[in-house]
């Protein structure tokens, strides 16, 4: 029998000084991403706008050939760095599959809040779905485990037409309670205060009528994204959810997300179904 208190929550929420070698990424990403871009030719149609401000902006992957449907993925960072640029290649997966994939960008803390970026996530994908039929599966890394979570919850900012098109969600190491990142150091820039972490926690509000959520973390990250990976999953199971809760084994916070480029991953199969 164990006690556990977390007294650093700073150090809890930490990701790369408890990484080997951590401090490769993000850059580790750079070079992949716009080799894949590359190797896309005319089939990545980059820079399309969503709003009026330049971080508005999605890049768009086609399949050839038909298109089955739409995944969007929402890159992390902690709502505060970042943007769509590092994540292309991890498109490759669904394309594969044949659906088209969007990654937009989105504004960042502190000259926005959450709530002002789960709005952009919307705005974003409501440009994309307008572009592509079929389904929509949506899946996003640490803030953007977050933002694609709180899309299907209650009060989402997606209009009612695109609520319906949505499928499977995969949360990758998302942060679905956010009351503990009030006690970090990082909420100097965030600024969560209590009625936002109460409108804006998925873990917090029910799931829309028919969701279908996988909440997906690496076996070797820190604790509390096993926790709440873990919490959201179980949550939303006693109120109405298809939900499945995974810890990939040997997998860390930077590499999780891997299997999203491998069109034969568990990954892509939890995504596409």
């Amino acid at each position: 029998m164990y006690r556990h208190h977390i007294i650093d929550w700073s150090d809890a929420y930490s990701n790369g000084d408890h990484i080997p070698k951590g401090e490769r990424w993000p850059e580790a990403w750079v070079k992949p991403a716009a080799d894949f871009r590359a190797q896309l030719g005319d089939r990545a149609i980059l820079d399309q706008s969503y709003g009026p401000d330049a971080r508005h902006a999605f890049d768009l992957f086609v399949p050839e050939g038909e298109q089955k449907g739409l995944v969007v993925f929402i890159h992390g960072g902690y709502w505060m760095r970042l943007d769509k640029s590092y994540w292309s290649h991890l498109a490759a997966g669904a394309l594969a599959h044949g659906f088209a994939v969007a990654m937009p960008s989105y504004r960042l803390a502190p000259s926005v809040r959450i709530t002002d970026i789960a709005q952009d996530v919307a705005a974003a994908i409501a440009s994309a779905a307008a572009r592509v039929d079929g389904p929509i599966h949506l899946t996003g890394h640490s803030a953007g485990g977050h933002l694609v979570s709180r899309m299907i919850a209650s009060g989402s900012p997606l209009s009612a037409e695109i609520l319906a098109r949505i499928g499977n969600v995969v949360s990758i190491s998302g942060l679905h309670d956010l009351r503990p990142l009030m006690k970090t150091g990082m909420n100097a820039t965030l600024r969560i205060d209590q009625a936002e972490a109460l409108a804006q926690s998925p873990a917090l509000l029910e799931p829309i009528a028919g969701a279908t959520l996988t909440c997906w973390v690496g076996g070797a990250e820190r604790a509390e994204f096993r926790r709440q990976n873990a919490l959201l999953a179980n949550i939303w199971l006693g109120l109405g959810a298809t939900t499945l809760a995974v810890e990939e084994p040997d997998r860390h916070h930077f590499n999780v997300i891997d299997g999203l480029a491998d069109p034969d991953s568990g990954l892509i199969e939890a995504l596409l179904g």
